[in-house]
């Protein structure tokens, strides 16, 4: 392999994804065709890593934009209750107990909410720092999306890579076989002809 494809193949994205290997010219990989089936499992290989590692990010993309309207939901509130001045007549709201159960309640001005942080843990903060907290979270959580969104646009390129590569390779061993029928015909030919000579 040339330093220039090793290079190409140590080199990785933002994170830490590498590259696939750019096939410009076969002979930089495969030497004879003994060697074409490893180079093929190999790239094979690749692939299915690409992939595996394609689909895990497409579900925490999911994943995210299913987070994020939550996020954004839970800011807009905190920063409607942050609004509001002590001594504001109190406001009259339902909220969800369960996904079909809701219930009213009132809730006067205050300085204090009560957020989720998962793993049934809710936790109170004073308005000031949820807001926070929520702005941290949500640009946390669009700045993964922006980077799970662009690893997956890169990891389709190294796959495009690895699917030509295995076509250049598969066309050259074919070239190569042809090349050889073609040699070994030429003998055959060349050996009957001078047995056929002598009686002309």
């Amino acid at each position: 392999m040339s330093v220039r494809a090793q290079s190409k193949d140590a080199a990785t994205n933002p994170r830490g994804i590498p590259y696939a290997p750019f096939v410009d010219k076969v002979e930089d990989y495969v030497s004879s065709r003994a060697e074409v089936d490893g180079t093929m499992k190999s790239f094979q290989e690749m692939i299915s890593k690409y992939q595996f590692m394609e689909v895990n990010t497409q579900r925490r993309v999911a994943g995210l934009k299913e987070k994020i309207p939550d996020i954004q939901k839970t800011l807009e509130m905190v920063q409607f209750i942050e609004s509001r001045r002590p001594g504001s007549d109190p406001i009259e709201t339902t909220f969800e107990l369960n996904d079909t159960l809701y219930a009213k309640a009132v809730i006067p001005p205050t300085d204090e909410v009560y957020l989720w942080l998962g793993a049934n843990v809710m936790l109170s903060y004073p308005v000031a720092e949820a807001t926070t907290l929520l702005e941290s979270k949500l640009s946390t959580a669009q700045q993964s999306l922006e980077n799970c969104e662009e690893d997956l646009d890169f990891l389709r390129e190294q796959i495009t890579t690895l699917e030509v590569a295995t076509a250049r390779v598969y066309n050259w061993e074919v070239t190569m076989k042809r090349k050889d029928k073609s040699e070994h015909g030429d003998e055959d030919a060349g050996g009957e002809t001078k047995r056929v000579l002598p009686n002309g």
